[in-house]
């Protein structure tokens, strides 16, 4: 029955009176969208971002009479079309619940409750224990007498819900103060991402884009439940597999994201690199590689250092006293003219492509098998069927998230998929490279400005104590190469550089004083400054103070025992968030007396993601503009009008009462009040004098429109080169171009060119120089990026704009890459140039088939009392636990589980085992149980699930369960966070730690109320 206003209106009284509407037969759909309607009839609709992973689906908020009345996704833009996930449809519960931090609060050093301040009271006691830190502790010179200008005693971490603006701020802020302990969320979830990729292509970002997953032919997804973790984003592989492509799932639990693929694999979690070596060795032995991209536009052909070797598990160059490699002979042969040699036929036996192809000679199926726990049938259907796209007109992408990166050898695990996206020839076309799923909403723009303590904004280094000047800096960190073939995009830097800090200090810097150069902070070399290794100095009394800026490391960090004994030992501590967390309430945690901690305690309360303006960048390197749909609620601040008057503050008390070294601060273009439009035209960059472009000439202050006309002399600003032409006098700002219109080459593959705006320069798929042949026609016709014609470039953006290679005036295609190539041979990392299967630093086997070093040689670990690790095969903890998040929760889940409808849908904390273990250990599904580890224990409920199988490794069953990490005691009834289990290890490239495999044991509880401390 179909139901109109008229009649609602007689009927309203029928579901009060005897039965629903529903049961009586009426279809109330018409009902509830004409109910929906009368509740935004007259209200204004604004345009804003989901604040959760970042496929950034837009959203539309409703406004009526000055209150957020409801909100929608978006049907017009191109990513979400209208689609929101459970989290994306909680944004109006959010924005409006009442458990929401309302006004800013204090606690006193040992006091048992908050007291409610106003802004001004606490931003300047904040001010005034920053300056003392500081004052007290800052370092002008190392033991070696180096000017260092560092704070080692206060820290700084920031956050991914920071727009692109707030977190140009932070950085700007925290370099001022000189603190070098400065990190966000993406060091413990998506660094290896960046350095992966970063040696492999020369960029560290995601190389394609959310829409294009529909034009692949194969999928690979593998470290990820896409489906679930990144539910929006999956219609694109759906519409790929409706087109026919293949899906293929690896992961060791089976999930929605396996039901929709055309198979599962499940594998031993932390044996990645076994699996992806032997599909190197297949794809070359099968003679299944894509030989004219591999031999021109790889360093497959290179010749390396003769004295270069693998043995026994090691590399060359490597010191076991140390742990650490002396790379020398990780290097090129070079000709008389400075160019590396090479054998295009690819037989010599120092090219690469025969190094390679001896190191994963020893990745038979068998020994794979035997490590993974995969049936040499399923792994041979997966190379075979994933390596049918090593054709010019086929293109595979691989799908990846933290089941990749949380390793000691994250970084490597992502390394093998490019040397076989590479091999392969599926880096630069439609449908194909590598797509790093993001999970957090700005994590890609908190990463490109560099909320990280090794890098300056746009993936430049940070300043070290051997680079005491500014041309000193530039010559260690300016690549130089010799080929007319290689962009070698890298010898720009210099221009980036000076940039950069003529925004930051504005007239006061000049050539004349290294631009301000030298008064940076500059780290030690070699020193790691990351997570794990602050928590480790706070644990040791060494750190007095800080910022967690809307993050919550006292559930996220591994060993979470060991961080929140460490966070006592704070003298004083500033959290921004939306709610009350495990961070901010450590001080009364359960089994501690309140009175018996020190740390002062500020709590300032955030502004939600509706309630501001900005950008943010997805995981696909486009930036969209969010706009404010009410003002921030109660006395809520975003984090930009935070650090504006906290600094402002600052200053005023160096200027007013000195101090030490208070140059860098006093000498900052610091704005007066938080502006997001005029923070995000100082990241694209201005004019400091008027200079003439092309033929056009722009005045001082004008915005700079492209950063090819960035400079080294200190004629321009600009916070982040990468995002320089984002906004231009032409155009305005392009985060808020929302226009469809391609032209039909561009349609065929869903481009959207005109939709936002991605850096660089508008290229919506990295490396698109290697999608044509030498004569710049496609590879693919049917799914052409681009194509040179009639004497120009046409479709993408080319990833440099110079004529094809044919011309005799081409450069190579991966032009970030000093030698213009992709990596085969990856000499850059830490662990070595090929990746090599290494067992986790916890294992169930105490043997590596593959050679004789068990775990990684160098992989990173703390060595604090609470540190330990189980000893390979302890029989003591003989399962393998990994770790996942869920659709209802963000991350560590201190946001979702306020918002009773999210926590109603996943409430509790949960394992999952298989039906085998289950009977092995007398556990029924829904029993309480303890899982616990060599560091803790936690308590969980039994999910007995067919999702989870014994695997057989080393010739015997080795169980795995997962968990997910959302949960934590500030949530009653809840549990407490899984990574009371994990170990403090990490990746010797980035310190990411490895949360994916870790080993426990598991028992039923003696009863469900059993405390697990």
């Amino acid at each position: 029955m179909k139901l109109d206003r008229r009649n609602f209106l007689k009927l309203a009284g029928t579901g009060a009176a005897c039965m629903t509407l529903g049961q009586l037969g009426f279809d109330l759909a018409p009902v509830k969208a004409y109910a929906a309607q009368l509740k935004i009839s007259g209200a204004k609709e604004i345009l804003t971002v989901c604040p959760f992973c970042s496929v950034s689906c837009n959203v539309i908020g409703y406004v009526k009479d000055g209150k957020l009345v409801s909100s929608e996704g978006d049907p017009d833009y191109p990513v979400n079309e209208g689609a929101l996930c459970a989290k994306g449809a909680a944004m109006l519960s959010m924005t409006t619940e009442h458990n929401r931090l309302q006004t800013p609060m204090y606690r006193a050093p040992f006091s048992d409750k908050w007291e409610e301040k106003s802004w001004d009271w606490i931003l300047d006691r904040i001010a005034k224990r920053v300056k003392e830190t500081r004052d007290k502790d800052f370092i002008l010179r190392n033991q070696d007498g180096k000017a260092v200008n560092r704070i080692e005693s206060m820290f700084l971490l920031g956050t991914s819900h920071a727009s692109n603006e707030e977190c140009a701020l932070t950085h700007q802020f925290a370099r001022a103060l000189g603190i070098v302990y400065m990190d966000h969320q993406a060091r413990v979830c998506h660094s290896s991402t960046v350095s992966a990729l970063g040696e492999s292509f020369g960029r560290g970002a995601m190389t394609n884009h959310w829409t294009d997953i529909a034009n692949a032919d194969s999928i690979l997804i593998m470290g990820s439940n896409a489906a679930e973790h990144h539910p929006i984003s999956f219609k694109f592989v759906l519409r790929a597999k409706d087109k026919g492509a293949t899906v293929m799932h690896v992961d060791p639990k089976f999930s929605r994201t396996s039901a929709r693929s055309d198979f599962h694999v499940p594998l031993r979690s932390g044996t990645d690199i076994a699996f992806l070596g032997g599909m190197v060795k297949y794809i070359i032995e099968k003679d299944r590689y894509f030989h004219e991209y591999v031999t021109e536009y790889t360093n497959a052909s290179l010749l390396v250092n003769p004295e270069f070797g693998f043995k026994d598990g090691l590399f060359t160059g490597y010191d076991p006293m140390t742990r650490t490699y002396d790379k020398s002979t990780w290097t090129y042969q070079m000709d008389a003219e400075g160019k590396p040699k090479k054998d295009k036929s690819l037989k010599d036996p120092h090219c690469v492509f025969q190094l390679l192809k001896k190191h994963y000679s020893r990745y038979d199926l068998d020994t794979v098998s035997k490590t993974t726990g995969v049936d040499p049938k399923i792994l041979e259907k997966v190379y075979k069927t994933f390596s049918a796209t090593g054709r010019p007109d086929k293109a595979g992408t691989v799908m990846y998230a933290l089941g990749w990166t949380q390793h000691t050898v994250g970084v490597q695990n992502i390394r093998t998929s490019g040397i076989i996206q590479l091999l392969l020839g599926n880096i630069g076309v439609a449908g194909g490279g590598i797509n790093a799923l993001r999970g957090e909403p700005n994590v890609q723009g908190s990463t490109d400005h560099a909320m990280l303590y090794h890098i300056l904004p746009g993936y430049m280094a940070m300043p070290a104590a051997p680079w005491q000047t500014l041309s000193q800096y530039n010559e260690a960190n300016t690549p130089v190469s010799h080929d007319p073939e290689s962009a070698n995009w890298w010898q720009h830097k210099p221009e980036y550089m000076t940039s950069l800090l003529k925004a930051w200090f504005g007239d006061n810097a000049t050539a004349q004083n290294d631009f301000c150069y030298n008064l940076l902070p500059k780290i030690e070399k070699g020193h790691d400054y990351s997570y794990l290794f602050l928590f480790d100095r706070m644990y040791k009394g060494e750190i007095k103070g800080g910022f967690f800026m809307g993050l919550n490391p006292m559930n996220s960090v591994p060993n979470t025992h060991k961080i929140r004994k460490a966070m006592d030992n704070l003298d004083w501590c500033v959290c921004a968030e939306l709610h009350n967390s495990e961070t901010t309430e450590n001080w009364h945690r359960p089994d501690v007396d309140p009175k018996t901690v020190k740390t002062e305690m500020f709590l300032l309360p955030s502004a939600h993601r509706m309630e501001k303006s900005g950008s943010v960048t997805n995981s696909g390197r486009w930036v969209l503009w969010h706009h404010q749909c009410v003002p921030p609620q109660f006395k809520t601040r975003p984090f930009g009008e935070m650090y504006v008057p906290l600094f402002n503050i600052i200053r005023d008390m160096y200027r007013n009462e000195g101090g030490t070294f208070a140059a860098p601060v006093l000498n900052q273009d610091w704005p007066e009040k938080f502006d997001p439009e005029d923070l995000c035209q100082r990241i694209n960059g201005r004019f400091q004098k008027d200079t003439e472009v092309k033929g056009k000439m722009y005045k001082k202050g004008q915005q700079v429109p492209s950063f090819t006309a960035l400079s080294a002399d200190g004629a321009t600003s600009s916070l982040n080169w990468l995002y320089c032409g984002s906004w231009t006098e032409e155009d305005g700002n392009k985060s808020l171009r929302r226009s469809p219109e391609q032209t039909p080459m561009q349609a065929k593959i869903a481009l959207y060119p005109n939709w936002s705006w991605s850096w660089p320069v508008n290229r919506r798929i990295l490396y698109n120089r290697a999608s044509v042949d030498l004569n710049g026609k496609p590879y693919n016709k049917a799914k052409a990026v681009i194509e040179w014609k009639d004497g120009k470039w046409v479709g993408d953006v080319p990833d440099g704009g110079w004529p094809p290679l044919s011309t005799g005036k081409g450069k190579l295609p991966f032009i970030m890459q000093t030698h213009g190539l992709g990596h085969l041979f990856g000499p850059g990392r830490m662990d070595g140039p090929f990746p090599e299967h290494y067992e986790p630093a916890e294992t169930p086997v105490n043997k590596n088939l593959f050679s004789k070093q068990l775990s990684s040689p160098v992989y990173k670990f703390t060595t604090s009392a609470p540190d330990v690790l189980a000893k390979p095969a302890d029989p003591n903890y003989p399962i393998v636990l990994t770790t996942y998040s869920l659709t209802e929760h963000w991350c560590g889940g201190g946001e979702t589980r306020n918002v009773p409808n999210l926590l109603e849908a996943e409430p509790q904390l949960y394992v999952e085992m298989s039906p085998e273990l289950a009977k092995e250990k007398g556990i029924k599904n829904g029993d309480g149980v303890i899982i616990e580890s060599i560091r803790g224990k936690v308590q969980a409920i039994a999910m007995v699930t067919v999702r989870m199988r014994p695997l057989k490794v080393h010739g015997r069953i080795i169980h795995e369960i997962g968990m997910p990490y959302c949960f934590g005691w500030t949530t009653p009834g809840s549990g407490d966070s899984t990574n009371r289990l994990t170990p403090s290890v990490g990746d010797p490239n980035t310190t990411i730690p490895e949360y994916k495999a870790c080993c426990v044991n598991i028992r039923k509880a003696d009863k469900i109320t059993e405390l697990a401390r």
